[in-house]
C-alpha cells in the first residue's frame, strides 16, 4: 500500500458499505459516517472506526470519499465536514449528482479550500463488495495519480474521463442511460415472450453468445423471470439519475423521447411499490410480473 493509509467514507448505503469493506480488505484504516448511524454501526465489526459526525470522520483522513444520494446531500456534508479536511487531503466526490449539482459542489469546495476530484462508481452491490467496480474519474491528473491506490482498491478498472471535475459525471450519466435502457428492454422482451406463451428463458438462450448478447440482460432477466428484486441498484436511485440525464439531454438539445419513455416506465414500477427494489422491478411496469417463474424448456 502507498503512503495513503487513512480513508474516510461518508455515506454507508449499499455502495458506501461495500466500498468500505473493499478498503478494509486492502489494508486501509477506514473511518465511516452515515446520517442514520445504525447504517454505519455494523462496519465496526469489520474493523472500521464509526464516527459520530461527518466532521469527526473527515478529520485526519488522507482521502475522503463521499458516496451520498444526491447533490443536496453532498453539499450538506461538504459544509459540515469540509472545514475538517486537512491540508494535502483529497475529497473524492463519488455520488451521482448531475451537471448542475457538480458545479455547485466544485464551487463550494473551492470556497472551503478543499482539494476535490470525482470518481463516479459504475456497478452494483456485488462488484462493489468484491472491489470490481469501474471508477469514472476526473480532475487534476496529479491528484488522481496520488490517490490511485485508493481507487485501485475498490475497482477493476479506472477510466479517466478528463481533467475537469464534471467530466466523470457526464460519463456516468451516459453509462446509466445505457443501464436504464437495457434493463427496460430486457423487461419488455421477457414480458412479450410470456404474453405469447413462450418460456422467457428461451429469450435469454436465443441471444446468448451472439452479437446482441449482454451479461447484464442475463443478470437482470433472471431476476425478472424469478420475480425476485433484491436491491443491487435501487429503482428510485435510477429514477433520480434518469432525471439528471434528462436535464443534461435538454441542455444539449437532444431529443427526449426515449428518456421520457424510460422515466414513465420506472415511475410506473415505483407506483406499484417497487421504488426500493432493484431496477429489474421495471418489469412490473409491463403488467405481467409473476413471482413464479415459467418452467424451463
Amino acid at each position: 500500500m502507498s503512503d495513503l493509509s487513512t480513508v474516510t467514507v461518508l455515506g454507508t448505503g449499499t455502495m458506501g458499505t461495500a466500498v468500505a469493506h473493499s478498503l478494509l480488505r486492502e489494508g486501509f484504516d477506514v473511518t465511516v459516517w452515515n446520517r442514520t448511524a445504525s447504517r454505519a454501526a455494523p462496519l465496526a465489526d469489520a474493523g472500521a472506526l464509526v464516527a459520530p459526525t461527518a466532521a469527526q470522520a473527515a478529520h485526519g483522513a488522507d482521502v475522503v470519499l463521499s458516496i451520498l444520494f444526491d447533490a443536496a446531500a453532498v453539499l450538506e456534508v461538504l459544509d459540515a465536514a469540509g472545514p475538517s479536511v486537512g491540508t494535502g487531503a483529497v475529497w473524492v466526490q463519488a455520488s451521482t449528482v448531475g451537471r448542475d449539482g457538480t458545479a455547485r459542489i466544485v464551487e463550494r469546495a473551492r470556497q472551503l479550500g478543499v482539494t476535490l476530484v470525482e470518481a463516479n462508481l459504475l456497478g452494483t452491490r456485488q462488484p462493489a463488495e468484491e472491489g470490481r467496480l469501474a471508477v469514472l474519474a476526473a480532475g487534476d491528473p496529479d491528484v488522481l495519480a496520488g490517490i490511485a491506490p485508493v481507487l485501485d482498491a475498490i475497482s477493476a478498472k479506472v477510466v479517466i474521463a478528463g481533467t475537469e471535475v464534471g467530466q466523470g459525471t457526464a460519463l456516468k450519466l451516459a453509462c446509466n442511460a445505457w443501464l436504464a435502457t437495457i434493463t427496460a428492454g430486457t423487461a419488455q422482451s421477457i414480458a412479450l415472450a410470456r404474453a405469447e406463451g413462450i418460456d422467457p428463458h428461451l429469450f435469454l438462450e436465443a441471444i446468448a453468445g451472439g452479437a446482441s448478447d449482454s451479461p447484464y440482460a442475463h443478470l437482470k432477466g433472471a431476476e425478472m423471470i424469478a420475480g425476485e428484486f433484491a436491491p443491487q441498484f435501487a429503482l428510485d436511485g435510477l429514477r433520480k439519475d434518469i432525471g439528471l440525464i434528462s436535464e443534461a439531454a435538454a441542455q444539449a438539445h437532444l431529443d427526449p423521447a426515449l428518456l421520457d419513455a424510460l422515466a414513465d416506465l420506472y415511475a410506473s414500477a415505483a407506483a406499484r411499490g417497487h421504488g426500493g427494489d432493484d431496477i429489474a422491478a421495471v418489469y412490473t411496469a409491463f403488467g405481467t410480473a409473476r413471482a413464479t417463474p415459467a418452467p424451463h424448456a
